[in-house]
């Protein structure tokens, strides 16, 4: 007997019933055929999807002008890593923001994650559920992308990721309003035609020092440990508003500190150092001069010294007598000297 043969139609209706796999019997069993069709009857399942895609979420992620080299690594390896998303032009600085609203329209994206340089050295995250809203502003910090060294792991293109959140997520209702945000975004969409079905690696989401850890993880099949793959970015929570790219505001960090403070505090601080080295020579060089003038005045030189006497006091009563001048004197000099000659 022949091995028996399966048919399967590339997208199937969604009221389809299970197909039945019959086998192929030779001619010479003609008798016994209808028989041992109904013992070996084989029931092979419909697919799972029934061809269905029911969770169109798309990201679009893209930025503005003036980003860095690590900026755009950072933006292609979301790409690669979420098949969901979809790229665009760079956004010029001059304009509003409310303009990305209808470039996700146009590209029929309903969820964005546009970054945004200021002053070519602070990066912005925006993450947003457009065009309805909520959205919220990250400061991004500490970037480091799939192409350094340090990032050994490795995983199948186009796979789905596990979302893993910290349990601080579920305290508050900002972090878990975050929280949701983050699985609509970052979680592939069930039978997305770029997906692949297999889970093979971990985004993980934790809060640490009032910021938001990202990291990804591959899972090793033999032991179930994990290899961290990159990219990592620690997200620095600055507001939460209603709308999207705007509206009224849901939550301000008052943690926050904005770059521009933080270097001048680090301005400040270093003048100061600077100043206070400044003191401390000052003190050092009048210490220095205090000393010179206690060597220079010995206070043991005064043990040897012998008081004068004193000696009674004189005083002068009558006016002393005039004193008489030679009136010839110098003519006799004179001739002296003239008899030398």
């Amino acid at each position: 007997m022949s091995a028996f043969k399966r048919k399967r139609g590339g997208q199937a209706p969604v009221n389809k019933k299970a197909k039945k796999g019959k086998f192929v019997v030779d001619k010479a069993e003609a008798p016994l055929e209808a028989e041992q069709e109904k013992k070996n009857e084989v029931t092979i399942p419909p697919p799972v999807s029934l061809g269905k895609w029911t969770n169109k979420e798309r990201v679009l992620i893209f930025s503005s002008r003036g980003i860095n080299f690590r900026t755009r690594h950072l933006m292609q390896d979301l790409r690669t890593l979420m098949p969901h998303s979809k790229a665009d032009t760079k956004m010029d600085r001059k304009d509003k923001l409310f303009i990305v609203n209808e470039v996700c329209e146009i590209k029929n994206c309903n969820k964005c994650l546009f970054f945004e340089a200021k002053k070519k050295q602070d990066l912005y995250m925006w993450i947003s559920n457009s065009p309805h809203g909520p959205s919220a502003k990250f400061l991004v910090q500490n970037i480091h992308t799939l192409a350094e060294l340090k990032m050994t792991g490795n995983c199948l293109k186009g796979s789905r990721p596990l979302l893993s959140f910290d349990p601080k997520f579920d305290k508050e209702p900002h972090f878990s309003l975050l929280k949701e945000l983050f699985i609509q975004t970052f979680s592939t969409p069930r039978y997305h035609p770029k997906s692949q079905p297999f889970v093979d690696h971990v985004f993980t989401f934790t809060i640490a020092d009032n910021r938001i850890w990202f990291r990804n993880y591959q899972i090793i099949e033999e032991d179930a440990s994990l290899v961290e793959i990159g990219p990592r970015l620690v997200l620095n929570l600055i507001k939460i508003f209603q709308g999207s790219f705007g509206g009224p505001t849901l939550f301000e960090n008052s943690d926050f500190k904005s770059p521009n403070m933080h270097r001048r505090e680090i301005r400040l601080a270093a003048a100061a150092r600077v100043r206070e080295k400044q003191m401390v020579k000052e003190m050092q060089k009048t210490k220095r001069t205090e000393a010179k003038q206690e060597v220079a005045k010995d206070v043991t030189a005064d043990v040897f010294l012998t008081p004068a006497e004193e000696k009674a006091v004189h005083i002068q009563t009558e006016a002393p007598a005039p004193k008489v001048m030679k009136k010839n004197k110098h003519k006799a000099f004179k001739r002296q000297r003239m008899a030398r000659r």
